[in-house]
C-alpha cells in the first residue's frame, strides 16, 4: 500500500500550544471519534495542549469480509496469537512519525508530545512510541495490545525506555480480551519500562473513571516546566 500523508482533525488550545496528543482512533472509526474526549478531560489551559487525531487510511479489511473501511492494519483473523500484517503496520508507523515530525516542525519539543490511542491506535501507539529514536513525553494506549510483539526486542529503541506508559483495558472487553492487555504491560514491565496499568468494568469503550484517570497522567506528563 503506498504511503500517504494522514488527513487530521485538530483542536487548539486557548493560547500558544507548547504540548501536543497524536490520538489514533480504532478500526472502522474516523479521527472525530476521540474528538468529544477534549472538553470532558477538563484540562488546564496552562498546559498548552493541542490535540492532533489523525484519520487511518481506507483498505480492505480481512475478517470484516473484505470490506474497505479506516485501519491502521488489516486484520486477519482475530484469535491471538494472530496471524499479523507487517507490512500493514510498518506504513501506518512511518505516517505517525511524519505526524511527530510535523508537530516538532510547528515548535512542539518532542518530549512534550504524547502518543495515544484506542484499539488497533492503541496499538499504533505502543508500536510507534517504542521504536521512536527521540525521548517522548508518554505512550497512552487504551484496550489493545503489542502488535509484532516478537519484534519488539530487537526494534525498540532506547530513546524511550523511561518513557511514561499508561496501559488501560475494560475487564469485559469482548472484542480484546483483557488478558491480552495485562500480558502487553507485563511484557513491558518485563522490558524495564515504566507501565502504569489500569482496568475497569466496562467492555471495549471508555468510561468516565477512565476518562478522569487518563486526565490525570496528561497532567503528570506534560506538566509545564518550572523555569
Amino acid at each position: 500500500m503506498t504511503d500517504l500523508p494522514l488527513t487530521t482533525v485538530e483542536i487548539e488550545p486557548a493560547g500558544a500550544a507548547c504540548s501536543s496528543v497524536i490520538w489514533m482512533h480504532g478500526l472502522g472509526a474516523d479521527a472525530h471519534d476521540f474528538e468529544p474526549i477534549v472538553p470532558e478531560l477538563r484540562l488546564s489551559a496552562e498546559l498548552g495542549i493541542r490535540f492532533v487525531f489523525p484519520n487511518a487510511p481506507v483498505r480492505p479489511v480481512t475478517i470484516n469480509n473484505g470490506m474497505r473501511m479506516r485501519a491502521w492494519y488489516d486484520v486477519l483473523s482475530m484469535d491471538l496469537p494472530r496471524q499479523e500484517d507487517p507490512d500493514g503496520v510498518y506504513a501506518s508507523e512511518r505516517a505517525i512519525c511524519t505526524l511527530l515530525e510535523q508537530e516538532k516542525q510547528r515548535g512542539i519539543p518532542v518530549e512534550r508530545i504524547v502518543l495515544a490511542g484506542f484499539s488497533q491506535g492503541g496499538a499504533m501507539a505502543l508500536h510507534t512510541g517504542l521504536r521512536y529514536p527521540e525521548r517522548l513525553a508518554g505512550i497512552l494506549a487504551l484496550s489493545c495490545y503489542i502488535p509484532l510483539a516478537g519484534r519488539l526486542s530487537s526494534e525498540r529503541r532506547p530513546a524511550n525506555q523511561q518513557t511514561p506508559i499508561f496501559i488501560a483495558h475494560g475487564d469485559y472487553d469482548a472484542v480484546i480480551p483483557m488478558r491480552y492487555g495485562q500480558q502487553s504491560a507485563e511484557a513491558l514491565q518485563g522490558l524495564g519500562y515504566a507501565v502504569e496499568w489500569s482496568d475497569y468494568g466496562m467492555g471495549h469503550e471508555v468510561c468516565w473513571q477512565e476518562i478522569r484517570d487518563i486526565a490525570e497522567w496528561l497532567k503528570r506528563v506534560l506538566a509545564t516546566p518550572t523555569a
